[in-house]
């Protein structure tokens, strides 16, 4: 099972991948990070990216109407924004503590294959461990 850095290295064998993150969507921190990012700051984009990731899985509109066993309610399991210059794929992992990180792909446009990056940050987030 891989860490963070594991993970994350994994993460950037993906094509097209242009930069990666663990972030604590609570905090917004940034708990590991590689390669680029937008804006060329990595706990700029940690903190907007967890302002993002936040407002989603917050809001009524996206949470499912059923609750997990301690009571919560379970978390969006992505969140996808597309812009110009790349793709933003924000993959919520759950936790046994309190499931507030998420997995942060910045993929290319052209070279990124978003369906398989959808599927291979689903494997990593399953097989993560938080120290």
């Amino acid at each position: 099972m891989p860490g963070i850095d594991e993970c994350l290295l994994e993460t950037m064998r993906l094509p097209g991948a242009l930069g990666a993150a663990l972030v604590d969507w609570t905090s917004g921190l940034a708990l590991g990070t590689i390669g680029d990012s937008p804006g060329g700051d990595h706990e700029a984009a940690a903190a907007e990216t967890a302002e993002f990731a936040r407002s989603a899985a917050e809001h009524p509109v996206f949470i499912p109407g059923t609750a997990d066993t301690s009571g919560g309610l379970l978390p969006l399991e992505d969140v996808f924004v597309a812009t110009h210059e790349g793709y933003h794929l924000l993959r919520f992992v759950r936790t046994a503590h309190d499931s507030s990180v998420f997995l942060y792909l910045w993929l290319d446009t052209e070279l990124g294959n978003l369906a398989l990056a959808r599927l291979r940050l689903r494997e990593l987030a399953e097989r993560l461990v938080l120290a």
